[in-house]
């Protein structure tokens, strides 16, 4: 055995948990994503831990979309877009976000994670600074330690903390603000409306995650800087096709000068082979139906709304959420874990978030909504997650 396999060969933390029999995660799904999920013993399960938002994931058009594009395109462009991997489809996909965002150009990238990792290593380096809320997406961060830029960040959507950040910074230095529009595993959001009145008083830049607003925020689902009315003064807005887009992929909007700089230097675009055609054509499609179909955003609000209600209403800890993604505070891992297990065997399939994704003291299961779910299910949903919350003493 080696030094490698040396280093490796005493992490036994998710033996531990598989052996207690409350490991929750790689759990095998056999039926589309939609509301309701069959496991692999061929039980239905209800999906309240999936980011389709939208509930597009199963849409006859999208899939009708995708296979379309397979029988024309093949399965895969074999290389990346710099080279022989560009499809008019991929063009026609950045034109009209470009038009959907309201900003100059899109770039198109094969996963959102990529998006975060290439983007900001690249816009940002030496002499430079970026700052990040404590709470930022891991791709943020890991974007954020290949840049070359001075790394800061502030307390989560603390603005007298940014503030004290940003006053200690030259004024001529570029100052790049990361901040995630939805946070991923609380649901709160950015206060975007302070932040653009520091990029302007301290003469920033600023970049918005839209990974979970798309769809769920804004005119036609434009995301929450739409929500917020700061389009313009966001200067990078990086969204994802894996969520309420019904696919897999990512983006990046800007100026055109940002962009062509990106096209020619971002790493992970250049050397990254392109989206699949279908991947592509699905995103395009999805994009459609939320722009044709505005019914569908407000179905999501009013169940998301009717959720957070009777969560409050039967004492559960939600935090500050004010999305479809609501946090159920257990504050305890290994409660945490069996939260999720006993939820699941009741029919109710929730994601577990732990360190790193949150603080020890911050645990918690995360209940999250699509717009083709049913006020019944959501309450199914709720009834038993309460039985089991006041079983582990969670919730009086």
């Amino acid at each position: 055995m080696g030094q490698l396999q040396d280093k490796y060969k005493n992490y036994r933390d998710p033996q531990k948990y598989i052996q207690a029999g409350v490991y929750p995660y790689f759990r095998e799904i056999t039926s589309k994503q939609g509301t309701e999920v069959t496991d692999i013993d061929g039980h239905k399960i209800l999906m309240f831990g999936s980011n389709a938002y939208t509930g597009l994931t199963n849409d006859e058009r999208v899939i009708a979309a995708a296979q379309r594009a397979l029988e024309k395109y093949g399965t895969g462009c074999a290389g990346s877009r710099f080279l022989n991997g560009t499809l008019d489809l991929h063009v026609q996909l950045e034109k009209e976000l470009a038009e959907f965002e309201n900003k100059d150009e899109v770039l198109c990238f094969s996963t959102g994670f990529a998006v975060n990792a290439g983007v900001i290593a690249m816009v940002v380096g030496r002499g430079d600074y970026i700052i990040c809320d404590d709470r930022d997406h891991a791709s943020i961060v890991d974007g954020r330690r290949l840049s070359f830029a001075t790394q800061l960040h502030y307390k989560h959507n603390d603005m007298q903390d940014l503030e004290r950040v940003l006053q200690k910074l030259p004024q001529e230095a570029i100052k790049l603000i990361i901040v995630d529009g939805v946070f991923s595993m609380e649901g709160d959001l950015a206060k975007l409306p302070e932040i653009i009145e520091l990029k302007k008083k301290y003469n920033c830049s600023v970049m918005v995650d839209e990974a979970h607003g798309l769809g769920v925020f804004g005119r036609q689902g434009r995301g929450v800087c739409d929500h917020f009315g700061v389009t313009d003064d966001v200067d990078l807005i990086m969204g994802t096709f894996s969520k309420s887009m019904a696919s897999i992929g990512g983006f990046i909007a800007g100026d055109s000068d940002t962009i062509n700089f990106l096209r020619h230097t971002c790493r992970t675009y250049i050397f990254s082979a392109s989206n699949t055609p279908s991947a592509t054509a699905a995103a395009l499609e999805a994009l459609h139906i939320i722009q044709a179909e505005p019914e569908r955003q407000e179905r999501l609000w009013t169940v998301t709304n009717y959720a957070l209600k009777r969560f409050r209403e039967e004492r559960f800890e939600i935090g500050e959420t004010e999305s479809p993604i609501i946090p159920l505070y257990v504050r305890d891992i290994d409660k945490t874990f069996l939260v999720t297990k006993m939820a699941y065997e009741a029919g109710v399939f929730i994601n577990p978030v732990i360190p790193p994704a949150c603080a020890p003291q911050d645990t918690l299961v995360r209940f999250a909504l699509m717009a083709t779910h049913t006020e019944e299910q959501v309450e199914r949903g709720v009834q038993a997650l309460k039985k089991i919350f006041k079983e582990q003493g969670v919730i009086k």
